[in-house]
């Protein structure tokens, strides 16, 4: 019974032990093996004298003096590592009781969390390893769990942890909260390793699977965490942007796994719940006149999922929507969007052609040259308007571009469909 009791902690509060441990400790190796030996003795001494009365205090207490207890067993066993273990330890002991003590409040606990975040999305990373580091150290995803989802070996995410580690030590990356100043360019780091870790879980670059439930659910698991600790509409937008999309996940495939595109789902098995929860956010976001691109993002998933029928979506007001989001965010791919939006909305020849017309102009640029989505969003208009040679050679480029299997699965599909 303890021992589940035991195992339920761990589920619940081993992120949250962890921060505050390598806030106390200053070092992350050392604050994870502090934590298993924290949690080691729990299940050694629990069940003999009970259950502390607050148990993730008694966990942080333990897990530091196991920390101490080791740096100095490893000073007395290794004379070349006395110096460092003795600086080491100097600076640990530098926390008095009452210092110590006020660590355990929820207010620290919520400040570690959000100082963890910050430290593993520092700009100073690369987005490999700000991404890897983040579902280690903040999410708590093995290794092996993070390798399987972006198709790579576990050797290779763990030399990013690893390297990432590194780069903080030496780079002497503080373990602190941006200042006010500084918030708004470490935030934007924050929310897009958050949405990276989303999309990848919901529509995988690569590999057999649509989707990869787990890092969705841990994207939005952040999301809602990292609300609870920061008032920003842009935060507000992207929760409900990954709401809005995972309220379709379950009819994204059908019974073979083959894709099912939007305007053909079931939605009546769309989560109505979710789809609430992130209006109700993009609502929020927008009333507070501080709009940012995720916002913006969030208001057309939104007025897709209250729309009762693919036909009775409100393609004006997409349009409308992605010409104020193109001021935000200038991006090809919002370009890309909005072009394919203006198609929806004049659903005839010439909305086809003009939606066309305006991924070429992309195209033509370079810049979406090797984007499989672009030239699959090309096929699709060009066999809207007729223009079948087109639609075959952008099918078969897009073809070419894609490595995922469900979609290279449509992509054929679109092809034989072709006269």
């Amino acid at each position: 019974m303890i021992r589940d009791a035991i195992e339920a902690l761990y589920q619940s509060e081993s992120r949250r032990i962890l921060a505050t441990l390598i806030r106390l400790l200053g070092d992350f190796d050392l604050a994870e093996e502090a934590m298993q030996d924290a949690f080691a003795a729990a299940v050694e001494r629990w069940p003999l004298e009970g259950v502390p009365a607050n148990p993730r205090s008694w966990l942080i207490s333990a897990g530091r003096f196991r920390a101490i207890d080791r740096l100095r067993r490893g000073a007395r066993l290794d004379a070349s590592r006395e110096r460092l273990a003795r600086e080491q330890l100097a600076e640990l002991e530098v926390h008095n009781d009452a210092a110590h003590h006020a660590a355990f409040d929820d207010d620290s606990i919520a400040d570690d969390q959000l100082r963890l975040v910050f430290t593993c999305c520092h700009p100073a990373l690369s987005g490999d390893a700000q991404i890897a580091l983040t579902l280690r150290e903040v999410c708590g995803l093995t290794t092996e769990a993070i390798a399987q989802a972006f198709l790579t070996s576990p050797s290779t995410i763990a030399q990013r942890i690893v390297r990432a580690k590194a780069k903080i030590r030496a780079a002497r990356i503080p373990y602190a909260v941006p200042t006010p100043a500084d918030l708004p360019e470490r935030l934007d780091a924050v929310l897009h390793v958050i949405y990276l870790v989303f999309n990848e879980g919901y529509s995988p670059s690569s590999g057999g699977a649509v989707t990869h439930a787990s890092l969705s659910a841990e994207a939005i698991r952040l999301g809602r965490e990292l609300m609870q600790l920061l008032d920003e509409p842009e935060l507000y937008g992207l929760v409900a942007l990954m709401l809005l999309h995972e309220a379709r996940r379950d009819t994204r495939t059908g019974a073979d796994g083959e894709i099912v595109l939007l305007d053909e789902q079931d939605r009546r098995r769309w989560n109505r719940t979710m789809i609430a929860e992130g209006s109700a956010l993009v609502q929020r976001a927008l009333r507070s006149r501080r709009i940012g691109a995720y916002a913006l993002q969030a208001a057309i998933a939104a007025v897709h999922a209250e729309a009762p029928t693919a036909d009775a979506t409100d393609w004006t007001e997409i349009v409308g929507l992605y010409d104020v989001l193109v001021r935000a965010d200038a991006s090809p791919v919002v370009q890309l969007n909005r072009a394919v939006a203006i198609a929806m909305r004049d659903e005839d020849t010439d909305g086809a052609t003009a939606g066309v017309a305006l991924i070429d102009q992309l195209l033509e640029a370079g810049v979406l040259a090797d984007y499989r989505f672009a030239h699959s969003a090309r096929g699709e208009l060009c066999r809207r308007a007729g223009r079948l040679d087109d639609a075959r050679e952008s099918f078969a480029r897009a073809l070419s571009l894609t490595t995922q299997g469900p979609e290279r699965q449509l992509l054929l599909a679109r092809l034989a469909s072709l006269p």
